[in-house]
């Protein structure tokens, strides 16, 4: 009791000066409503500059969920345009209109996936993907990222795939002149991670620097038109009737994230015209 006794009339001040305090404010939003209206618009900016910082925290933990949603949503947008194109192209020489199929299978789907390891120093790089055979994912897969083209996978486990890259020195890509016909083979020369190059063009081809570089089409791996990346100069090659393309190319390789392997429904029959020309010159 006397340890009490003495606490209070220790700090006996403090309590008298906020009993005080609390009095006054009492009294301020007794008699004013401006002052009511002030305190209480104070209050809500407090309140909101905390809610705000709060949601800002949630959000930044939700960027994960959101990215793969978006991720899923453009691979099906990108499903719907190639499907669309290829439709397109399919009726542009039918004049009768009986030869349209409204119910025709989608020659292509995307399987979307995360890089979970790459490499982008080395003169054949590697990057492995959570997606594997049990996902739907083959050998021979074109995959891209919301860039353009990143690589073909090259061997699919239960559940992850290693691709090869487009920076690797050893594999070549159909690649053409966007709106023309100029085809020439993309490859990477094992140093500058951002620039590729596009051999074999024809000494004749118009080209302007920022013109875009897309696949071909001429292979089940990828689609046509495609982007790969865009031209910074020609480079005069050792054949004088032939010059090279130096490519900025369109996707960051070393902020590979996300990616999309690209499925042709159309492959297995494609391979196996392929496999009949080569029994048949047997």
């Amino acid at each position: 009791m006397r340890n009490l006794l003495n606490f209070l009339i220790k700090y006996g001040a403090w309590f008298l000066f906020t009993l005080y305090v609390l009095l006054s404010c009492l009294l301020l939003m007794s008699q004013s409503a401006y002052r009511q209206s002030a305190l209480l618009t104070s209050a809500n900016v407090v309140a909101g500059s905390i809610y705000g910082v709060t949601s800002e925290v949630t959000g930044y933990f939700h960027l994960k969920s959101i990215n793969e949603e978006l991720q899923l949503r453009n691979a099906s947008l990108e499903n719907e345009v190639l499907n669309l194109k290829d439709r397109l192209a399919e009726l542009a020489p039918m004049v009768d209109t009986a030869l349209f199929k409204p119910n025709g299978k989608a020659r292509f789907d995307f399987i979307s996936a995360s890089v979970i390891n790459n490499s982008t120093r080395h003169p054949r790089n590697y990057f492995t993907i959570n997606r594997g055979a049990n996902d739907g994912v083959e050998t021979g897969m074109g995959v891209v990222d919301q860039n353009g083209v990143v690589g073909i996978v090259n061997v699919a486990a239960g559940n992850t795939a290693r691709v090869i890259s487009l920076l690797n020195e050893t594999q070549r890509f159909s690649v053409k002149i966007k709106d023309t016909d100029y085809v020439g083979s993309l490859t990477w020369k094992g140093s500058d991670p951002r620039t590729a190059y596009m051999e074999e063009v024809p000494r004749h081809v118009k080209f302007h620097a920022g013109d875009t570089i897309v696949t071909s089409g001429y292979s089940t791996t990828f689609p046509e038109g495609i982007p790969v990346g865009r031209v910074l100069n020609r480079i005069k090659g050792a054949d004088d009737n032939f010059f090279i393309f130096k490519i900025r190319l369109a996707s960051d390789f070393n902020a590979l994230s996300t990616v999309r392997i690209i499925k042709d429904f159309y492959k297995p029959e494609l391979d196996s015209l392929k496999n009949h020309d080569i029994k048949t010159g047997n």
